[in-house]
């Protein structure tokens, strides 16, 4: 009877554990989205979409800024648009638009940080594969439309295409000011600034304590989505991360520095801009 009585406590042992084991192989587990797709994921929020005004049309003819390609490590090709520096150097801009696309007003943007730096090459990426919205309903399409492993495949092209020895800016805006901050922690050790317009941080500590330089970011005290309390909680998360962060804070709204946007601010974007430039020509000498 003793060993009836055993061999059943140990028979129930073995399905306890059998059972336990099933679950935890079949238990999926979940992780926090990752902060350029949690920006994404505001694009189905119809106060998101609609917090931004569609844009005012704007037209840019350059006549030294140019279209160009490049691989990519997925096997595909980027496009860029690219303004070459006058004089050979290895200090690279690497500018990332809005949910718009590389559109006009993100080229004539580009062509104004290239004659305000000096002698610098000026990238802008296009993280939509040369698609470009006019309204705030496609914008927000192509933004969540945006996959990771894509965006991420153009941003090493572009290090790939300003080569080993470059020394890699980054500056964004919006959805670019996000894809500004990963561009740099996918930079690695050529990382040498990095510039973020009112785009959603990194929060990840392990992450930010892998970045190669300082940050500086622009951010609206009115933006009700990239508001106060993220923006307090990056500075906090660079501080435990051991990173500088120059933060600029302006009582404005989510897109100020864009002209096209009817909620352009032309004092704050003044400021900003002086900030940004200062330090971009302090990290690219």
């Amino acid at each position: 009877m003793k060993k009836i009585y055993l061999l059943a406590i140990l028979l129930l042992s073995v399905a306890t554990a059998f059972s336990q084991s099933k679950m935890a192989c079949c238990h999926k587990t979940t992780t926090a989205p990752s902060a350029t797709k949690k920006f994404a994921m505001l694009a189905s929020n119809s106060k998101f979409v609609m917090a931004h005004a569609n844009p005012k049309r704007m037209r840019f003819q350059s006549s030294i800024g140019k279209l160009i390609n490049y691989k990519t490590a997925d096997g595909l090709t980027a496009n860029a648009y690219e303004l070459k520096a006058k004089k050979p150097t290895n200090n690279y801009l690497l500018v990332i638009h809005e949910w718009y696309g590389l559109n006009d007003y993100v080229k004539r943007e580009a062509e104004k940080l290239y004659s305000d730096l000096g002698n610098v090459n000026v990238i802008a990426l296009d993280l939509y594969d040369g698609k470009i919205a006019d309204n705030r309903q496609d914008a927000g399409k192509l933004m969540q439309a945006v996959k990771e492993p894509r965006a991420q495949s153009i941003i090493k092209g572009a290090i790939a295409y300003a080569g080993t020895k470059a020394r890699i800016a980054t500056l964004g805006w919006c959805f670019g000011g996000g894809w500004s901050l990963q561009s740099t922690l996918l930079a690695g050790k050529q990382a040498t600034a990095c510039v973020m317009y009112y785009g959603m941080p990194e929060q990840s500590i392990d992450k930010l304590k892998t970045l190669n330089t300082d940050v500086l970011g622009n951010f609206a005290n009115k933006d009700q989505f990239i508001n106060t309390k993220i923006v307090a909680q990056f500075k906090e998360n660079m501080e435990r991360a051991g990173k500088k962060l120059y933060l600029h804070q302006y009582d404005a709204d989510h897109g100020f520095a864009n002209p096209s946007n009817p909620i352009y601010d032309s004092e704050a974007t003044k400021q900003a801009y002086a900030f940004t430039l200062a330090y971009l020509k302090t990290k690219l000498k």
